[in-house]
């Protein structure tokens, strides 16, 4: 069961492999709706917050790109699969505690197991987006092939899943990733629009006039 609260009127799984985008497409909306209104919701952060207590480890060097994470990364995902395996709720628990906002990014999704914990948990509210970006890509962004790491279950278990609501091409073409970002956020703003509070609805307001004016039209 999910924690007692304000319930979220929106919540998107990000899913997708390492170096796709998932981040910056996460920011990118977040960005356009305001931290008042949406959140992002990392479940790396309580693992790596966990691993690095029980480890003695430097938790805030764990949370960036450095050469220190990658160093312990093979472990990090051995010592998570073992506390999803005895609890698969156990990070989805810790990261909405306490979340006020009503809109949710998730932006690291990575297993069935979360998908299936945010769905009886939210129900209708939850829908799942896969960032895509060709091997091509993210080589570019600095993608390596790291065995015990791109071919382990965190980076596999959703290849086959098949059914994702939202599929966001991420390729470099930026003009097309700016078309695609438009239509989420016209339908989050669906979503919130008609029960939104009145702050909500100002910075909604804003978001609508950007997308009218991605669109050439006027709000």
């Amino acid at each position: 069961m999910a924690p007692q609260g304000g319930a979220p009127r929106l919540v998107l799984l990000f899913s997708g492999k390492r170096k796709s985008g998932k981040d910056f497409v996460t920011e990118a909306l977040q960005s356009r709706l305001g931290a008042d209104i949406c959140a992002i919701l990392r479940l790396s952060g309580p693992l790596k917050e966990q691993y690095a207590q029980e480890h003695g480890l430097d938790f805030q060097r764990l949370l960036d790109a450095s050469t220190y994470k990658e160093a312990y990364r093979r472990d990090m995902i051995r010592w998570g699969e073992e506390k999803r395996r005895a609890d698969p709720g156990f990070f989805c628990r810790k990261i909405v505690e306490g979340v006020s906002q009503p809109i949710w990014l998730v932006s690291d999704t990575r297993r069935v197991s979360d998908i299936q914990w945010f769905r009886e948990a939210y129900g209708a509210a939850m829908q799942t987006v896969r960032v895509f970006a060709s091997e091509q890509s993210r080589q570019q962004r600095g993608w390596v092939f790291t065995p015990g790491v791109d071919d382990a279950e965190s980076e596999c278990d959703l290849d086959d899943f098949g059914d994702f609501d939202w599929v966001i091409e991420n390729h470099g073409d930026e003009q097309h990733l700016e078309e695609q970002l438009a239509n989420l956020l016209k339908f989050v703003h669906s979503r919130l629009y008609l029960s939104g509070s009145r702050s909500e609805l100002g910075v909604l307001g804003w978001a609508w006039g950007w997308l009218c004016r991605m669109w050439g039209s006027q709000p």
